[in-house]
């Protein structure tokens, strides 16, 4: 999903987390009926969180005009980018180069420095995309945080900002990173207009001065540290000679060699080391910004949406049928039936307990099932019955051919079993495996529960586990 959309997601996400008076849960099952009408057959995950966010929102909006200004705040303004620029050129073109006295400096220790620094996070990044990194350290998800969470109070806006500043903390390491390497590249180009503009109003020399070095040794060094320089531009290095006389001493203490050839090797440095790679880093963290806020893959809990979808076609109610076996259920049995089912399959299902199917009336039985139109046919059993595959795998294969369109669930009642013979947990866990082994046979899966107590975890569990499949 694209990065607005991946936002009211997570908003609406959040609201639905918090069951406030703004978004309550009715309001929730209100958004995904609506959205199981919209969206069409088939389709994914995500669009159903996409398209259900749109409808929640339009309860969400009205209601809370922080709501409307948060989704309005931008994570991203081209002003920033173009400000960053102004001020990189502009502090560029302020930056004194040149040395002291009004000559160049060889050795020019403001230069390299800069070069060094840019060498240095060309490593570093070089580093990180080797090891798949991305910049969301400490400092910078809390600044990330405090601008998402700027005058979001403390309810469940406050939740989807904190959430949203941790999903984009990518997107926007990359906006940031776009946005210093081109503050970096106009600070390059800064430097090397003030250098020409400078040299166009000054007539600068060139010298150099230092206490352990001689010629020799400033003739090597030039010659590594501008030897880029040099190839680009095709100016040669004077030789070692020639850098020997125009060392300051004590004797010799003004500068006479033209400074023009050095401006011109110092900014094509500038222009290799700093601007270029900086404009090409900052192209690419724009690129890759760009594709991250069309293509932003969210953790979004989409499981609930995804069973809605199978469990209300066109959005309406899920007709459930049951078959009891052998034994009708009781009252308790029946309201812990539909609780049960009501937590996977939604409260708005219709649950209908059909005639008890006594023994070899398998067939008559799933026949009359299978006329009606139910998303799930269950066939309910006691866990104290031996599975027997001449009477309850008859009609489970009965189920099946009379509707294999909808899904058939074998659901074993352990209440009773569990009064007798709770004591003795081997004899209820060998039922269990009967019962599992016997559903395995039959390329089904029993859902072992308690109907008298159809809150408890391992019953719902084992309901979610068998409708899975």
């Amino acid at each position: 999903m694209n990065e607005t959309d991946a936002r009211r997601v997570t908003l609406v996400e959040a609201f639905d987390a918090a069951d406030s008076p703004l978004w309550t849960r009715e309001d929730g099952r209100w958004a995904t009926r609506l959205t199981a009408q919209t969206v069409p057959a088939g389709a994914k995950p995500e669009r159903w969180a996409v398209e259900r966010a749109h409808h929640a929102l339009e309860r969400l909006r009205p209601r809370d005009p922080a709501v409307r200004n948060w989704l309005a705040r931008s994570g991203w303004r081209w002003s920033w980018m173009f400000a960053a620029v102004v001020v990189g050129y502009a502090l560029g073109l302020t930056a004194d180069l040149i040395g002291r006295g009004r000559y160049i400096d060889l050795l020019a220790p403001t230069l390299w420095a800069i070069v060094a620094w840019n060498v240095a996070i060309y490593a570093v990044l070089a580093l990180n995309a080797l090891r798949g990194s991305v910049d969301t350290t400490g400092w910078f998800r809390r600044l990330l945080a405090s601008w998402w969470e700027r005058g979001v109070g403390t309810g469940p806006l406050r939740q989807a900002a904190t959430r949203w500043s941790e999903r984009s903390a990518a997107l926007t390491a990359s906006r940031t990173a776009a946005v210093v390497h081109a503050a970096a590249a106009a600070l390059g180009l800064g430097m090397v207009s003030g250098l020409y503009l400078r040299g166009l109003v000054f007539d600068f020399r060139a010298a150099w001065q230092s206490t352990f070095l001689d010629g020799a040794m400033v003739n090597a060094i030039l010659g590594v540290l501008l030897a880029p320089a040099s190839a680009v531009s095709g100016l040669a290095l004077p030789d070692a000679t020639t850098i020997e006389v125009m060392r300051l001493t004590p004797t010799t203490p003004d500068p006479s060699a033209p400074a023009g050839l050095w401006i011109h090797l110092f900014a094509a440095t500038l222009l290799l080391f700093v601007v270029a790679p900086r404009v090409l880093l900052a192209v690419s963290a724009l690129t890759r910004s760009f594709a991250q806020s069309l293509r932003m893959s969210l953790p979004v809990q989409v499981e609930a949406l995804t069973r809605f979808a199978r469990w209300h076609p066109g959005g309406a109610a899920p007709l459930v049928q049951v078959l009891p076996y052998a034994q009708l259920p009781g009252a308790q049995a029946a309201l812990g039936l539909r609780e049960l089912l009501a937590s996977e399959l939604g409260e708005d299902l219709v649950v209908k307990i059909a005639d008890l199917t006594a023994i070899g009336d398998e067939d008559a039985a799933a026949a009359r099932a299978g006329s009606a139109a139910a998303v799930l046919r269950a066939a309910l059993v006691d866990l104290g019955a031996t599975p027997e595959d001449e009477h309850h795998g008859r009609l489970l294969r009965a189920l099946s051919t009379a509707q294999p369109a909808s899904p058939t669930l074998l659901l074993v009642d352990e209440a009773a079993y569990r009064l007798r013979f709770g004591s003795l947990p081997g004899r209820l866990q060998e039922r269990r495996e009967a019962w599992q082994n016997f559903a395995q046979q039959h390329s089904l899966r029993a859902a072992i529960v308690n109907l008298d107590q159809p809150e408890q975890p391992e019953s719902q569990a084992a309901l979610q586990q068998a409708l899975a499949l």
